[in-house]
């Protein structure tokens, strides 16, 4: 990972130091009295930090989605028409369970939804995540057909097929409410 430092020169300041803020800019704060050969030699001496600092940052950070418009939403309820329920038909044995019909939505409040009937809705926003999400998603409804709850016995049939599931859910809660916001405007414009 390669960066450019900001250097900033300061009359006030006697020591030299280096910060790497969120919009992944590296700042270099120093005594104007310091030589630029002293400057290149502190941020040489600082690189090892600098570079891990950017790639922790830069791993945290959410994807971008933009505005969808209503084009946009009815073709990832078409893609999620043919997506969703190929993987729920390869879930549902897996699981041990059946299904009745399955239904796709553009929601802003739930991913998926299970009735007591065996009814199945997903949103189709979900074809903005990664396929291990979606794949989530129909797994966490599904298994809702055995346990129409959160017990620890319904996360357990959850685990049981996807034992990374928590690293799935948490991506969800950190860029769901993008996704959904992405959708926003056009709910508005109604």
């Amino acid at each position: 990972m390669t960066f450019t430092p900001q250097i900033f020169r300061s009359a006030v300041r006697t020591t030299l130091e280096v910060e790497v803020k969120s919009d992944l800019s590296v700042i270099v704060r120093v005594p104007l009295s310091i030589s630029d050969k002293e400057i290149n030699r502190f941020i040489k001496q600082k690189e090892p930090w600098i570079e891990k600092s950017l790639k922790r940052i830069g791993s945290r950070q959410r994807p971008y989605f933009p505005n969808l418009s209503q084009n946009d939403i009815k073709a990832l309820a078409e893609k999620a028409a043919k997506v969703i329920p190929e993987k729920t038909k390869y879930y549902a044995p897996l699981i041990g369970v059946n299904y009745a019909k399955i239904t796709i939505r553009n929601q802003t409040s739930r991913w998926g939804s299970c009735s007591s009937n065996g009814n199945l809705s997903f949103n189709c926003l979900l074809m903005l995540c990664p396929d291990s999400c979606i794949d989530y998603v129909v797994v966490h409804e599904l298994c809702h057909r055995k346990e129409l709850n959160h017990s620890p016995r319904f996360w357990r049939l959850v685990e049981n097929i996807l034992p990374d599931y928590k690293a799935r859910r948490a991506w969800l809660r950190e860029n769901g409410s993008a996704i959904v916001n992405s959708m926003i405007h056009v709910r508005n414009l109604k």
